[in-house]
């Protein structure tokens, strides 16, 4: 698969994973952590329901398990850490891109709240 378009629209779940991991490579507890704290607490991630994504996600090709870990002090053996790959980069980037056009139009007809546009 050469288009990132063909996997357009995303589940939001799926973007905010790939935006998470295009920071850098993060194990599980770290995207969830990650997740909730860009949000607001408006995402809060299941373990599960992560994990699921994970797995979806790493079966399109579009995140791997990260060979590097942190310093031997810092890291524990039964985390594992996932990265995106070049087509889960360009996906999310692809999202981003539909998202941005979206929120163009929303500025356009005046539906957003004022705060939002400034």
């Amino acid at each position: 698969m050469a288009d990132p378009r063909e996997l357009l629209p995303m589940r939001p779940v799926d973007f905010l994973v790939l935006l998470m991991l295009a920071q850098g490579d993060r194990h599980g507890y770290g995207i969830m952590q990650d997740v909730e704290a860009h949000t607001g607490g408006d995402v809060q991630l299941e373990a599960g329901s992560l994990y699921r994504t994970i797995r979806r996600l790493e079966e399109q090709g579009l995140l791997t398990e990260s060979g590097r870990r942190p310093s031997a002090d810092r890291d524990d053996e039964r985390r594992r850490y996932y990265r995106l790959t070049p087509m889960g980069r360009r996906v999310v980037g692809a999202e981003a891109d539909r998202l941005r056009a979206l929120v163009r139009l929303a500025e356009a007809a005046q539906v957003l709240a004022p705060e939002a546009r400034a």
